[in-house]
């Protein structure tokens, strides 16, 4: 099973970042071993001062898909969920700055949070989603502002590597994004849903 996060994936996002928006979805990988599930508390690593937040809607692919087309891309996920990426903000920096890959800032234990999943049928098209932390609206996005659509990610990404039946892929987070600490409550919505209540410990 991959676990697939596109970045910059929406303009205000990829300001925020300084980053110039993307002509193509960019890409990276997170480990099996990087998932959080069922709400348990995210534990606080000692490599790092600054873990970000980075909500997210998660679709699984359901179908085997190679090289899959646009138009068809639509038949190769059913299910949609709530995710939060989390980024050891200070290590990708430091990455950055010296021209090295910064897997190490975003595949750590415990850095891909993942709520249950729904049928996308349950929900609009254009998926509404916010995060709170401590009772306070963080984030809040549109996959509308999404530059590159579901169907338009799951075609470009199958074009490199086969996806594969159980394959997430975190599809962007919009502007907002902001440094957890220890005793911070996060919840996460999918319109008025409750998706995800967890601690960081």
């Amino acid at each position: 099973m991959k676990i697939i996060c596109i970045a910059r994936n929406y303009s205000a996002h990829a300001t925020e970042m300084n980053n110039p928006r993307p002509v193509q979805p960019v890409f990276f990988l997170k480990p099996d071993s990087s998932l959080l599930l069922n709400n348990r508390p995210f534990f606080y690593p000692d490599f790092s001062t600054d873990i970000q937040y980075e909500t997210e809607v998660v679709i699984k692919i359901s179908r085997l898909g190679k090289n899959i087309s646009t138009r068809f891309a639509g038949r190769y996920f059913n299910e949609v969920a709530l995710g939060i990426d989390f980024t050891a903000r200070d290590l990708q920096r430091k990455c950055i700055g010296e021209g090295l890959p910064w897997e190490i800032a975003k595949g750590f234990d415990q850095a891909a949070v993942l709520s249950k999943f729904i049928n996308k049928n349950e929900i609009p098209v254009n998926i509404a989603f916010h995060l709170d932390v401590n009772g306070k609206t963080v984030q809040r996005g549109n996959t509308e502002d999404m530059l590159f659509s579901f169907n338009e990610l799951i075609s470009y990404l199958s074009g490199y590597m086969t996806l594969k039946i159980g394959d997430l892929i975190y599809t962007g987070t919009p502007a907002g994004v902001g440094t957890v600490k220890i005793n911070d409550r996060l919840e996460g919505y999918i319109g008025e849903k409750k998706m995800l209540d967890f601690i960081i410990k």
